[in-house]
């Protein structure tokens, strides 16, 4: 199981970056050039020579700042079936409980959370599998007390961009541009799967980073590049680009804020969170006698007060008084589901 970083370690790191280096770290995550040679291309934006971008994103990923930086998927639009799940566990059981649950190859993050239901973990399958099979299997593992299964009603937002350059906001407000997502399963071959095989491959880096991946599928760079912009442009590919790790990024507080919604305002509460670029993630979800919560929105701050606060304006915003912020205290599992595989 991956455990957080101290605190000690997270200043450590935050305290050898440089200007440069957040601002790299910033363009990594959104859009990592998709180019033969892109450390030129992200030095040329900088001012730095390539060696120099490839030595500074070697020293980040060193550091641990750096998870990965390969394509991130649509988990709905490859056919997966996905969902959240939340599981009350003994807490004398929980770290064998959460041990058993992450050698599953489809849970991609695994925390344990301030609340009744102490474990909360992301499960996807591949299309021709049945998550009540596998679902019924970690439910009974011994301690689970019980569970709360709560896939998407409907996406709002989804995606992490960790602010490595400005400060936690006193008054965020709600800038981003939000769309419509398309659920909907898109039907793909064989060859499709290869290519998401290799496009989920953790780049490495050197000069010309790309030409081994192509090179296994046996088509140009160039090939290589025209079929991810075909993934990003119907929705299949969200983006490419560097997942950090977020404690030892600083921000240490990842915060699940749950809302208690009218029916006739879910859709118009979701788009509004969605809208604040703190949010990385933002869905509805279904509620249970046990659990009001429908609309879930995910924060990341450099600390729980300024998490709180974020909270506090959102729901100033939106005009929702009844919410409650589920704390991650650990880290259980952290890592991109693998697909096809």
């Amino acid at each position: 199981m991956e455990k957080r970083s101290s605190a000690a370690g997270q200043m450590q790191a935050n305290q050898q970056l440089d200007e440069t280096d957040r601002k790299l770290l910033n363009d990594i995550q959104w859009v990592f050039p998709l180019a033969d040679r892109p450390y030129l291309e992200l030095g040329k934006k900088h001012g730095l020579s390539e060696d120099e971008t490839m030595r500074r994103i070697a020293g980040l990923r060193s550091m641990g700042l750096v998870r990965q930086i390969n394509a991130i998927f649509d988990t709905r639009r490859l056919g997966y079936k996905s969902a959240l799940i939340a599981f009350a566990v003994r807490p004398d059981k929980l770290d064998a409980v959460a041990e058993k649950i992450n050698e599953h190859p489809g849970v991609s993050h695994n925390y344990e959370r301030n609340h009744e239901y102490n474990m909360w973990f992301t499960l996807a399958v591949p299309p021709d599998s049945d998550m009540k099979d596998e679902l019924d299997r970690m439910a009974a593992l011994d301690g689970v007390v019980k569970y709360r299964l709560l896939p998407t009603l409907k996406m709002y937002k989804i995606g992490v961009k960790l602010d490595m350059v400005n400060e936690d906001a006193e008054k965020p407000k709600p800038t981003d541009e939000v769309k419509e997502l398309n659920p909907e399963r898109l039907e793909i071959t064989e060859r499709d799967k290869e290519f998401v095989r290799e496009l989920q491959k953790d780049l490495p880096v050197v000069q010309e980073p790309f030409k081994e991946m192509a090179q296994n599928l046996g088509v140009t760079t160039e090939e290589l590049f025209a079929k991810a912009k075909e993934y990003e442009n119907n929705g299949l590919m969200r983006r490419y680009a560097a997942i950090l790790r977020h404690r030892d990024a600083g921000f240490v507080a990842n915060g699940m804020v749950v809302w208690n919604v009218p029916e006739d305002r879910v859709d118009d509460v979701g788009f509004k969170l969605a809208a604040f670029p703190q949010v990385s993630h933002c869905y509805r979800r279904p509620v249970y006698p046990d659990w009001k919560y429908n609309v879930f929105s995910m924060v990341h701050a450099r600390s729980l007060d300024a998490a709180e606060n974020m909270a506090v304006e959102m729901s100033k915003s939106i005009g929702i008084p009844d919410y409650k912020i589920l704390f991650s205290s650990r880290e259980f599992k952290k890592e991109r589901v693998k697909y096809f595989v």
